[in-house]
Parts: C-alpha cells; sequence; structure tokens
C-alpha cells in the first residue's frame, strides 16, 4: 500500500513543476524579444553569436565562485564542447531564420519536431526502444507542427527571409537540439549540467566567432542601447535563468514530467507574438499548435509509464 506523500514533498513537487513551466514560459520569450531585435536592425546571424556570448559571461562570472565548472577532462572539451559547440552555433543561427522566416509560433512549433528526432535516432545510437505509441504520436507532432507553419504569420517581423528559408531553419536548430540532447544523456552523467552548459556555450561562442566571418557574416554591435537591452534579456532569461529553472525542476521531479510542464513554451511563444507582433495563428494553426503540444507531452508522459 502506497504510502501518502508528506506536506514537504508535496511541497517540493510544487516547486519543481513551478520551476519547469517558469523554464518553458522564458524559453517562450526568444522568439518575441528576436523579432523585436530584427525591427531595430539587428542582423539574423548576430542575434545568437551575442546571445550566447552574454550568456557565457554570465558563466565565467559564476565560475569565479565555483572553480570546478573550469575542472574537465580533454575528452569532455572535444566531445562537448567541439562537438557540442557545433551544435549550438547551427541552431543560433537556424532558429533565427526560423523565426523571421516561419514566425514565432511555426518557429517553435518546427523546433519541438526535435524530441520526435530523438526518439528516432535514440534507437540506432542509445539502444533506446521507439514503441509503437511513441512513433504514433511523432507522426501527431510532424502534422502538427506542417499545420501551424501554414496557418502561422510572420507580421512585425523587418528581416526579410522567405518561408522556405524559414522551415529549413527550423529543421536544421530541431536536428541541432536533438543532437544536443543525445549528447546530453551521455554528458551530463560525466560531467554535470553546469559543466556541459558551459562547455556547449563556451564551443558555441568560438565556432560563430571563427564561422561567421569567414562567411561574410562577422556579427556587428547592436546599434542603440534598446538591442543591447534585448540582447541582454535573452542572455539572462533564456541562456541562463531558463536553464538554472530547468535543472532545479529536474532534481524536484522526474524527467518525463519536467520536460512536460515545458512545453509551454511553444504556447508562450504564440501567445506573445499574438499580443506584441499580431502575428495571427488560423485555426488551423492553432490546432497544429495544440498537436505538437499534446503529441510531445504525450510522448514524455509515454516514457515515464515505461519507466514507472
Amino acid at each position: 500500500m502506497a504510502t501518502a506523500a508528506s506536506p514537504s514533498d508535496r511541497g517540493t513537487r510544487l516547486i519543481g513543476y513551478a520551476c519547469a513551466v517558469g523554464a518553458g514560459t522564458i524559453w517562450g520569450t526568444t522568439g518575441p524579444l528576436s523579432t523585436a531585435l530584427y525591427a531595430r536592425g539587428a542582423a539574423i546571424t548576430g542575434i545568437g553569436f551575442w546571445r550566447v556570448s552574454l550568456g557565457l559571461l554570465g558563466l565565467l562570472l559564476y565560475g569565479l565562485t565555483r572553480r570546478e565548472l573550469f575542472k574537465v577532462d580533454r575528452r569532455g572539451w572535444l566531445l562537448v564542447g567541439l562537438g557540442g559547440g557545433a551544435l549550438v552555433a547551427l541552431f543560433e543561427v537556424a532558429y533565427q531564420y526560423a523565426i523571421s522566416g516561419a514566425g514565432v509560433a511555426g518557429a517553435a512549433a518546427l523546433l519541438y519536431t526535435a524530441p520526435v528526432i530523438v526518439a528516432v535516432l535514440a534507437g540506432p545510437i542509445l539502444g533506446e526502444r521507439l514503441s509503437r505509441l511513441r512513433l504514433v504520436l511523432a507522426v501527431i507532432v510532424m502534422v502538427g507542427a506542417a499545420l501551424t507553419v501554414r496557418g502561422g504569420s510572420t507580421a512585425g517581423v523587418a528581416a526579410s527571409t522567405s518561408l522556405v528559408a524559414g522551415v529549413a531553419g527550423g529543421a536544421l536548430a530541431a536536428l541541432s537540439y536533438a543532437g544536443t540532447t543525445l549528447l546530453a544523456r551521455f554528458a551530463v552523467p560525466r560531467y554535470g549540467p553546469a559543466r556541459v552548459l558551459f562547455l556547449e556555450i563556451a564551443g558555441g561562442v568560438v565556432v560563430l566567432a571563427i564561422v561567421l566571418p569567414l562567411a561574410g557574416r562577422a556579427p556587428a554591435l547592436p546599434a542603440s542601447g534598446g538591442a543591447w537591452l534585448y540582447l541582454l534579456a535573452l542572455a539572462a532569461g533564456t541562456v541562463l535563468a531558463a536553464n538554472v529553472l530547468f535543472f532545479n525542476a529536474a532534481k524536484r521531479i522526474d524527467a518525463a514530467p519536467t520536460a512536460v510542464a515545458a512545453t509551454i513554451e511553444p504556447v508562450v511563444a504564440a501567445l506573445l507574438a499574438l499580443v506584441l507582433f499580431s502575428q495571427r495563428l488560423s485555426p488551423t494553426g492553432w490546432l497544429g499548435l495544440l498537436m505538437v503540444v499534446f503529441g510531445v507531452a504525450g510522448g514524455y508522459v509515454e516514457e515515464a509509464g515505461g519507466k514507472a
């Protein structure tokens, strides 16, 4: 007979869920803040660079009081720093193209196909089983993402990016996000979440600092104080605060419900885009967005049931 949870246990779980919802809510501001930066003349390729650079600065300041953050072996620097950094660099550029080309809600929906990619690739890479239910949910997510993009809007976006480029950017962002998730399953148990976050962001900054100038897209300094404020909000919120909340949630509740709570991200992104930039979704678009949230959340619930 199961024992009732104590008030302290219930309080711990409530804090965990609140942290997870908070993380998803903050991540949902990425698209609206980026859209505001486009209106201030920020280059698509430069936003990601300055976002992770400022985030790295915050982690370096944190490391001054936690020196163990920098104690990593050579394999960690190569695998997580270089490999994970390349994935972060790809994400930072690709997701900005997704936001400017497919709209905030469309970009978020495309990004949330990443759990589907993880579910499919985890079999051959990590030996994890792909159940029939998981496959059905994957199809629901893919169809939902397509409906969201089709029913979305790019109102208020100053950057001129085509829908095709936006969808391609969203697909690449999802692939890179899936790659970092698979890498995290290997690296976090060995190095801890804080070190993995530091290594990936540091590697991403280095990769972008090399690749962008070579591609003729050297990141220019933001042109106004307002642009700097938006970038600081992106770095402090979506890079640092959201990850701190997510890690704190993972300490208090299981991984699956943590991830389910964080799927509020695309809903928050769509609502903010609607209120701030009049990026409206058609009824078909809202249906697609709900399908994405349902499919991703259902996948995590199914995973939790399989581990019970």
